[in-house]
């Protein structure tokens, strides 16, 4: 077996259409043959040291539009105590782009309302204040002082969100309801709580915030990781472009210019 033929393999997968994460993955495994057979001396050298992976392109998140979004927000029937929680963990969800361990895990004493600021903590137990808006603040406000003590039934808990039992709502319980609501929405695909995250932050940008404020917003301790974001909106701006400038597609035909008329 020699490197040649080991790229050859690798050119037959490209010509198959795998994925280019795919054929890395293929290619970690073939790795990992050679060098266990190179280190029980079955073989003299290793032919696939030196063998390289196709670039994986960047994964751009996937985000809701505005319109998907309001009819998210708004499928929870607020005529039932779970209804009403259900919109205002959702509501603060894309209000603040939190990760759905963060707001499972919010305590009552978390939220200031009076201040309109939500203390989280983060990966590491890190913790940073996120602003909340008025719009999800007062979903919070109303589930906290008209539903919450009706789902505890004169128990107690410490956290923000809490079940029919009165337990604290689980990531498991959440995904159930995000499901449920977003079926009732008519978003059936590529819907999760990060998929709100995700929105909360490409919303915040395109509405004209900076990146170092969605940066401390998010939680995230290396900018790098934000800007992701900046590339969903590249992405969108240039398919703008391409569907409405009159010279960026082909077969579109050009402007139609006024001929100039001979001054005398």
């Amino acid at each position: 077996m020699t490197l040649e033929t080991l790229r050859g393999h690798v050119g037959a997968l490209q010509g198959e259409g795998m994925s280019n994460r795919s054929i890395a993955r293929h290619i970690t495994a073939i790795r990992g043959f050679f060098q266990f057979l190179n280190e029980e001396v079955c073989i003299g050298t290793n032919p696939a040291e030196l063998l390289t992976a196709p670039k994986i392109g960047m994964s751009l998140p996937k985000y809701l539009s505005e319109q998907r979004v309001d009819r998210l927000l708004t499928a929870p029937k607020t005529d039932s105590s779970t209804g009403v929680r259900d919109h205002a963990m959702l509501d603060l969800l894309y209000a603040t782009g939190l990760r759905v361990s963060e707001l499972i895990m919010l305590r009552m004493a978390d939220l200031d309302s009076s201040a309109g600021t939500l203390r989280v903590t983060g990966k590491g137990d890190k913790q940073r204040i996120v602003p909340v808006g008025r719009q999800a603040l007062r979903s919070v406000e109303e589930y906290v002082n008209g539903e919450r003590p009706g789902l505890l039934k004169g128990r107690t808990s410490p956290y923000l969100f809490v079940t029919a039992r009165g337990k604290c709502m689980t990531r498991q319980g959440f995904w159930k309801l995000l499901r449920v609501h977003g079926k009732s929405a008519g978003i059936f695909q590529n819907l999760s709580p990060h998929v709100l995250r995700h929105t909360f932050a490409t919303h915040l940008l395109e509405g004209g915030a900076d990146l170092r404020s969605v940066q401390t917003m998010l939680g995230h301790s290396d900018i790098g990781t934000t800007q992701i974001y900046t590339h969903v909106l590249k992405s969108r701006l240039e398919k703008t472009v391409k569907q409405h400038h009159p010279r960026a597609s082909r077969g579109r035909q050009s402007l139609s210019r006024p001929k100039a008329t001979e001054q005398g």
